[in-house]
């Protein structure tokens, strides 16, 4: 199969490291597109982001410009720069 032209990094998922805290805005944003079990164990997962080089919770990579797909643990992400407007 060939390679993804789009994806520059790919990343793994893994458990979350103690309590994450989200902003009420991002879950609020997540309601409609996930049901409540999938949206319970995103809360419960982390990334460690390519982009800006620390771990974030995985609903923060979710909803990010960057995020492709996730397949099997891993998340597909085109890695561009993130400028804040």
């Amino acid at each position: 199969m060939g390679k993804d032209k789009g994806v520059k990094h790919v990343v793994k998922v893994q458990p979350s490291i103690g309590r994450v805290s989200l902003d009420k805005e991002r879950v609020e944003a997540l309601k409609g597109v996930v049901g409540g079990k999938m949206l319970a164990r995103m809360k419960k997962e982390s990334v460690e982001c390519p982009v800006t080089l620390n771990v974030k919770p995985f609903v923060e990579c979710f909803l990010c410009p960057n995020f492709i797909r996730r397949i099997k643990g891993e998340v597909h992400c085109l890695g561009l720069n993130l400028t804040r407007q």
